[in-house]
């Protein structure tokens, strides 16, 4: 089992910066690799990031490439996603994942956080 817990939402301004982060805690971290997604009000959760198990390769949704970048410390079983150049459409519950494959997916994640909200003012 994964236990997922995201923290650094909030409400900032278009234009501005964000940094989520994503604690894993579980015995079955050692071939797990890691997503974010989000879901704004009235739409379907979407993927935006993932990472592989070793951080060797990365992927984003089209959206936010060049903007976002997701990031991993697997000393502290940590997952990142920093967020730049912010935008209204950005707003959303942002959500971690974790499946149980190293390589990375925008598929098949088994474990999933609370979810955090960022809400970008425009």
């Amino acid at each position: 089992q994964v236990h997922l817990v995201e923290s650094g939402g909030g409400l900032v301004q278009a234009g501005d910066s964000l940094r989520l982060s994503c604690a894993a805690f579980g015995r079955s971290l050692s071939s797990a690799s890691m997503g974010w997604f989000r879901q704004a009000p009235g739409k379907e959760r979407e993927f935006v990031a993932a990472i592989s198990r070793f951080g060797d390769s990365t992927s984003y949704a089209d959206s936010v490439k060049g903007r976002f970048t997701i990031s991993a410390d697997n000393t502290k079983n940590t997952v990142f996603l920093q967020m730049n150049s912010l935008k209204a459409e950005d707003t959303a519950v942002y959500y971690c994942a974790a499946r149980g494959q190293a390589t990375l997916s925008r598929l098949d994640y088994q474990y999933w956080g609370q979810g955090t909200q960022v809400t970008v003012s425009s």
